[in-house]
């Protein structure tokens, strides 16, 4: 049985949820009533949740006319009863970006999504994220301003470096992505690949499976970013 993260700061706790869950579930208003959807999720460098979807979807049109929106992070699979497992609800406002980075860091963590990504009826989404409200288990409840919620630094120089240290890591070192997911994260096999980074952590995919690892600190920078996957790795192979 899974359980609740060990760290105790709240905004913590649902900023990391936040990262690793990549799909979820989005909540929009159908002329007032509640309408739920399942979507595929990326969170961007400040963890701002990222949404490819198509004009034709309901949850769509239901945006462009109120882009007020939720988003449920479900973190409960393997917990044996999941209502002691950690989820996380973002509340705020859906808004199209036209944005090459945010959506090439869509499609990395999603790859399937390249074939459509540039049809014109599909849209990049960015999620303002106003409030989060954290259950982390059974009287673990806490409202989360988004000023906590979201990373604070700034992430600039680690974005616009993201696609390099991707390409390198995975084409010069795909043997150490295979070591964080088996000796750090207990996922076995090969072909392990780096879809993202982050000033908390990086992300792996194996076809459909995701993994995804944190960092021991924030990294802000490309170099401080590779001193700590060089140490991740050695760790790994202890």
């Amino acid at each position: 049985m899974r359980k609740t993260e060990p760290d105790g700061d709240p905004a913590r706790i649902g900023r990391r949820l936040l990262r690793r869950e990549q799909r979820g579930t989005l909540a929009t208003s159908l002329r007032g009533a509640p309408y739920a959807s399942l979507v595929l999720i990326t969170a961007d460098l400040d963890a701002s949740p990222l949404l490819l979807l198509s004009d034709l979807a309901q949850h769509s049109r239901n945006i462009a006319f109120e882009p007020r929106v939720s988003l449920l992070f479900d973190g409960t699979t393997g917990y044996q009863n999941p209502l002691t497992g950690p989820r996380l609800t973002v509340i705020g406002q859906a808004r199209a970006v036209e944005d090459p980075r945010r959506l090439a860091r869509f499609t990395t963590h999603h790859p399937t999504s390249a074939v459509y990504s540039g049809f014109a009826d599909f849209r990049l989404y960015r999620v303002a994220v106003e409030r989060g409200h954290l259950v982390a288990g059974f009287g673990a409840i806490h409202w989360i301003e988004a000023r906590d919620l979201l990373f604070a630094a700034d992430p600039a120089a680690l974005a616009a470096a993201e696609p390099e240290i991707l390409r390198h890591i995975n084409e010069h070192h795909a043997d150490a992505v295979a070591d964080y997911a088996r000796g750090l994260l207990g996922r076995a096999g090969a072909d392990w690949r780096m879809t993202g980074i982050d000033p908390e952590g990086a992300d792996l995919r194996r076809d459909g499976e995701i993994a995804r690892l944190d960092f021991p600190a924030p990294v802000l920078t490309p170099a401080a970013a590779r001193a700590v996957l060089v140490e991740l790795a050695q760790k790994a192979r202890k």
